[in-house]
């Protein structure tokens, strides 16, 4: 039986003494522990991890918020593996799957190819029968159509999967990939890395550890990555901060990731849709103390697409300094999920930033300001 065991919010009207004081230690640059974030998460109150998590964003990037033009192409929502957490995933029998073939991802990169493009966003189900040609064929194609733009390509755990399959190295399997014309992959696929809750909502998912190993590998290739961390479903606030205590000692060992992208789990369409969804105050809670956390990676992702226009704004003002891009309707993992469909223009994207005072400042893949 798969039992559910969703945390509560929890409502903190004043910061304790030890809160104060662990807050005071992140503003001025200190490391906190496991121990001091999970104070943090059950001590302090929301203003005050605001307040403090706005400090660091600060002494990070100032006042700018990041944005970039981006579109995702999602080759295929048919995956061997079965997620409970996931409304996205459809089996090869089950009705609204989909495989695109090659030329239906020219005609999409062609749609955009005059509109300045910075970064194509590949990622989608591990469809069972998947190749590493087939996934370097993909990359070759957008790589020929849009020479000038950056390619993010695939999860870890499709890399994972098909590098198995060819009985590759991670380092020959992304070393294809680098030639084919990938510049990075997506932070996706990380979950919760906690082995006793994975069990529980992904059971069949490469582990952790290989989550883990393959981006090291990356990094170790000199290729930059973001990472992320599914919250708000059955974890607890003690398996969230062990997440980012995985994440952290990865960076400190190869300083290769270049954002934190905390994912709401999100609850329409899938075998875990009876918890319902964490509030929001739990994501603003999640974000300010992420910040605080990862002391070590430069920046904190507010994914609009995921969190809507209104809390986005929101998560400015916990410590998040990068909201994403364009998108557009080219992502259908979230609105499959109960999600509103993305829709903002660019000036849409910087509006949000600027009425939160902040400064929207438009970059690339690897945060180069454009």
């Amino acid at each position: 039986m798969f039992i559910i065991f969703q945390q509560q919010a929890m409502t903190i009207t004043a910061t304790s003494p030890a809160a104060t004081r662990l807050l005071e230690v992140a503003v001025s640059g200190g490391r906190l522990s496991a121990d001091d974030a999970l104070i943090l998460m059950s001590q302090a109150s929301l203003a005050d991890l605001s307040a403090a998590a706005v400090s660091v964003k600060r002494m990070l990037s100032g006042d700018d918020i990041y944005y970039n033009r981006n579109f995702h192409i999602e080759p295929t929502n048919i995956c061997r593996y079965n997620c409970r957490f996931c409304s996205y995933r459809r089996s090869l029998s089950e009705p609204g799957g989909w495989t695109m073939s090659l030329r239906q991802i020219e005609e999409q990169v062609e749609r955009y190819a005059d509109s300045g493009i910075t970064e194509v966003h590949l990622v989608g189900g591990v469809h069972p029968s998947a190749t590493l040609d087939d996934y370097l064929e993909i990359v070759r194609t957008v790589r020929r159509l849009m020479p000038e733009a950056a390619i993010k390509a695939f999860s870890a755990i499709e890399h994972i999967y098909v590098f198995d399959k060819a009985g590759v190295s991670f380092d020959e399997g992304l070393r294809r990939f680098m030639e084919a014309g990938m510049d990075t992959l997506t932070g996706g696929g990380a979950e919760i890395f906690a082995p006793e809750v994975r069990g529980r909502i992904c059971p069949d998912k490469p582990s952790g550890e290989r989550w883990l190993a393959l981006h090291e590998a990356a990094h170790g290739l000199g290729i930059k990555t973001n990472a992320t961390m599914l919250y708000g479903h059955i974890e607890s606030h003690a398996d969230r901060i062990d997440h980012l205590l995985a994440l952290r000692r990865l960076q400190d060992r190869t300083g290769g990731f270049n954002a934190f992208i905390p994912l709401k789990y999100r609850c329409a369409g899938n075998s875990m849709s009876h918890i319902g969804e964490c509030p929001v105050s739990e994501d603003l809670r999640t974000l300010a103390v992420s910040r605080l956390f990862l002391d070590n990676v430069p920046h904190i992702k507010a994914y609009w697409p995921m969190y809507g226009a209104q809390a986005t704004q929101t998560a400015m003002r916990y410590g998040a300094d990068d909201i994403d891009g364009t998108v557009a309707d080219t992502t259908r993992i979230y609105s499959m999920a109960g999600v509103e469909p993305p829709a903002l223009t660019l000036d849409g994207l910087r509006s949000m930033i600027e009425e939160e005072g902040f400064r929207p400042v438009e970059r690339d893949t690897f945060y180069n300001a454009i």
